[in-house]
């Protein structure tokens, strides 16, 4: 039953630290963790807001299961700490579930990221500058 008792507690402090870093606006992409949707991982910005709207809930789901462990192992019964933990489980899912579905609301409301062509990073071509945007080569425009 000991370890029965570990795992909302490691699932805890492990889902807890990435609500922080989320909450706190430090995850970062590249890595597996935090809210990973389409409407997230569009930009940088996107997932920055959506992992910092789904971090609290994320956080407060981590110390929900640590608090759940830690009250499984301080059960008399086996029976008790087969439901501590069971419950902690379920609240911890619910909250990071939760947490994800804010995320992915907030990230789809940040605009999406222009899509210039690559030569066009700086320069007029918004004005025709370059010529990319108008009919044939850039030559034949002038």
């Amino acid at each position: 039953m000991f370890v029965l008792a570990l795992v909302p507690i490691v699932l805890g402090v492990l889902v807890g630290w990435g609500g922080l870093l989320g909450w706190r606006e430090r995850l970062p992409r590249e890595r597996g963790a935090g809210v990973r949707t389409a409407a997230t991982m569009r930009s940088d910005e996107a997932f920055r807001l959506g992992n910092k709207i789904a971090g609290l809930p994320t956080l407060a789901g981590g110390v929900i299961g640590v608090l759940a462990g830690v009250a499984a192992l301080l059960m008399p019964s086996g029976g008790g700490t087969v439901v501590a933990a069971v419950v902690g489980l379920i609240g911890l899912v619910a909250l990071v579930v939760s947490g994800g579905v804010l995320g992915n609301r907030a990230a789809a409301t940040v605009p999406e990221p222009s899509k210039l062509p690559a030569g066009c990073a700086g320069c007029a071509c918004g004005a025709g500058g370059c010529g990319v945007f108008t009919k044939g080569t850039p030559a034949e425009a002038v």
